[in-house]
């Protein structure tokens, strides 16, 4: 059963906002072209993201590192050439924003070039002064904790972040350090659940998971995953909503309506 969107007025950093103080669960997917992120708005995502995962499901990279600013640009370009509605989000990629300078350079070519409406950063240390200088340029910013895919080679691996008391005790100073400089949203991936519901209920910003649980203010996927066209393994927080669809406008539509309706995730796509 398909899903489409009745309010039609758009959606802004407030907007967002408001949907977490009334409790009204938000919606988001990724996106790399203008016919899907036109698919996506009119199915009731109230957020798109031109992420850096387009390296992977896209491009065929074995990880988010080569993306470059110049293609995150063209893609996000694309993207809010074909959502009128849902806020757009962009990622910035690898070592764009590890200096004041670099940060403020490009989160500005994501606005102006790119129609980027708000920029996500992973979290690191030094991220914290990037956050609160570009929000002191009027740029909104989502703020990435726990799996930071851009520090896989640091990691070792994907998995898991915040099972430990200590893991788990920085990333909840974190995240208030994070909304204290300004971010206007967090996103939490591959975080146990108890940990994501605690921080969702301190914060005051809205909280998006991914593989996080259900106890967030909203969800996110890769669009490529829910569609099952990903390459390699779906992971284990993600759907295959075609199964069972009529058409790729049906999968992404029940999508949206199971996020809305708290139907999607149950435990069984989080980690304890």
């Amino acid at each position: 059963m398909s899903t489409h969107a009745t309010n039609t007025a758009k959606v802004t950093t407030q907007t967002l906002r408001q949907m977490k103080e009334r409790g009204e669960r938000i919606c988001s997917l990724t996106a790399y072209d203008a016919a899907f992120a036109r698919v996506l708005d009119e199915a009731g995502c109230d957020f798109i993201l031109m992420g850096d995962s387009v390296g992977m499901v896209v491009q065929g990279h074995a990880s988010t590192i080569p993306v470059t600013m110049d293609e995150i640009i063209y893609h996000t370009r694309m993207v809010a050439r074909g959502a009128s509605r849902a806020l757009i989000m962009a990622d910035m990629p690898f070592m764009s924003y590890h200096s004041a300078n670099d940060c403020m350079h490009n989160a500005a070519r994501l606005m102006k070039e790119g129609g980027a409406e708000m920029v996500k950063l992973e979290w690191g240390a030094l991220q914290l002064d990037m956050v609160a200088r570009l929000t002191e340029c009027g740029i909104p910013v989502c703020a990435h904790l726990g799996l930071t895919p851009q520090a896989i080679f640091k990691m070792g691996s994907y998995r898991v972040q915040g099972r430990q008391h200590d893991t788990a005790t920085r990333m909840i100073e974190d995240a208030r350090a994070l909304e204290a400089a300004g971010a206007d949203m967090l996103l939490l991936e591959c975080v146990p659940m108890a940990l994501a519901e605690e921080i969702t209920r301190a914060a005051k910003v809205p909280v998006i998971g991914i593989g996080a649980g259900p106890g967030v203010d909203g969800q996110i996927l890769v669009l490529y995953d829910i569609l099952d066209i990903a390459p390699g393994k779906r992971t284990r927080f993600s759907r295959n909503y075609m199964e069972g669809a009529g058409s790729i406008h049906d999968a992404i539509g029940n999508y949206v309506r199971d996020v809305k309706s708290g139907a999607f995730p149950t435990p069984d796509y989080a980690f304890t």
